[in-house]
């Protein structure tokens, strides 16, 4: 038994919201009680103790669209690299990148990405993975970083023609290996879908491909209308729109997720919505790149799940929360815009998407939900309850406030410091790796 206690409980529970001196008692893998600190320490008088020190005790948070195959990129100089659009920036560094990934630097990537989220508080993630360079068995070291960090993981490979007909065959076949592996998994921590990279680098004869190597009970996970150009793309291929082509392909549906979703009509909306498929927002990413506002707004108005992700740009999904805040304010010159939109988004949507995939209730602080907890090191400097926690979130809290995270009952760090690694060792092998990657890329090694 694990009591953390002695802190604002927020529970995102519609009974129980807020516990202003609150704790979370955890047997196992499972919440087994929530409520004022003094009543759950009588009631485990044995159980191991955190002190959360007056800080605020929250669900973990889940990340809906991931990238780790970005992981090394942080400070990477490409030799010729002058991107003049989206198109470029995919191509000149993002799938240069990918193309000179191996297993033992997707598996380094992996790790570190999950420590960051740790260290954010992060415990559930949705990655869509890339590495040309070897495919076959690519998923399984992403997932054996996960289970080694301790976070729960739904994975896909992206499947593309951009590099030939037999990588997106070994990309399908990727996908349907570990599918099939998550599908027979008992612990509820690792899950699978049908990855794809975006209409605009997939023929017809590979997404028949897909379609015929996709077990059942998954869905698929693929960009969409992220730049401009996939939607002209189409247009001109296809003479439809994406949300089209996919429908004609019966790629739409409850356990598919869309990320982006930049440059989709109402029409399209109403499809997406009509099929009860998900959509991920990426706001610092779709701002990076300049590709565009999303109708996210819209979408969430019309009742589409949509929920938010960060597609490798950050880990801090408070950072995303704040951006996507005041992007959509910004965007439709609105100031009351977002407020309840993308708390919604962050806190319930993302839940929602990710039980889609994973069993136990997710993203809620109460019993029977998965014991994924994190602990802020916040002291609020005015009035804070239920009805306010999400602008102390907003205005003053980030994800490097966060000092404990436990995830499925197992406290992956602690007080700042991480348990069951080495960090410092492992960082220096992350290093290593990244200066190989770049090495491979600009032709030094």
């Amino acid at each position: 038994m694990l009591i953390v206690g002695n802190g604002h409980v927020v529970t995102r529970d519609a009974k129980n919201q807020y516990f202003p001196d609150g704790a979370v008692a955890i047997d196992g893998t499972t919440i087994c009680r929530v409520g004022q600190t003094a009543e759950i320490r009588r009631a485990y008088p044995d159980a191991a103790f955190i002190d959360a020190k007056g800080g605020v005790i929250m669900p973990a948070f889940i990340n809906v669209h991931e990238h780790i195959y970005s992981a090394m990129a942080r400070g990477m100089n490409i030799d010729g690299y002058a991107p003049k659009g989206f198109l470029d920036i995919l191509d000149g560094l993002w799938w240069n990148i990918d193309r000179h990934l191996t297993n033992d630097l997707t598996y380094l990537s992996a790790m570190e990405t999950y420590v960051e989220c740790i260290k954010n508080g992060v415990t559930t993630v949705f990655d869509h993975h890339a590495s040309f360079g070897e495919i076959k068995d690519s998923l399984f070291a992403i997932g054996q970083a996960a289970q080694e960090l301790g976070v729960r993981s739904c994975l896909c490979y992206e499947v593309s023609d951009r590099d030939g007909q037999d990588k997106a065959c070994q990309a399908v076949l990727e996908n349907e290996a570990w599918i099939r592996h998550a599908q027979a998994d008992t612990t509820d921590m690792i899950a699978g879908m049908m990855g794809m990279h975006a209409q605009f680098t997939i023929s017809d004869k590979t997404m028949a491909l897909a379609a015929e190597h996709k077990p059942d009970g998954v869905g698929y996970h693929i960009h969409v209308a992220e730049g401009i150009e996939d939607l002209q793309d189409c247009l001109k291929k296809h003479g439809k729109r994406i949300i089209d082509r996919l429908y004609d392909w019966n790629i739409l549906g409850p356990k598919t997720l869309l990320g982006h979703c930049i440059h989709v009509n109402p029409h399209e909306m109403d499809l997406i919505k009509a099929t009860d498929t998900m959509v991920v927002h990426n706001p610092e990413s779709n701002m990076g790149n300049a590709c565009g506002c999303p109708p996210t707004m819209d979408m969430v108005h019309r009742g589409i799940l949509t929920g938010l992700g960060t597609d490798g740009y950050t880990h801090d999904m408070i950072e995303s929360y704040k951006v996507a805040n005041i992007l959509h304010k910004h965007h439709l010159c609105d100031a009351t815009a977002a407020w309840a939109e993308v708390p919604q988004m962050l806190f319930y949507n993302n839940a929602a998407m990710a039980n889609r995939y994973f069993k136990k209730p997710l993203g809620v602080l109460a019993e029977g939900a998965a014991a994924d907890v994190i602990v802020m090191d916040y002291i609020a400097p005015t009035p804070m309850n239920e009805e306010n926690i999400n602008s102390h979130i907003l205005f003053g809290m980030s994800g490097h406030d966060v000092v404990t995270t436990i995830a499925n009952g197992k406290v992956l760090m602690e007080n700042r410091q991480l348990t069951g690694v080495d960090e410092e060792a492992l960082m220096a092998k992350i290093r290593e790796g990244a200066a190989t990657l770049a090495g491979r890329i600009n032709g030094y090694l």
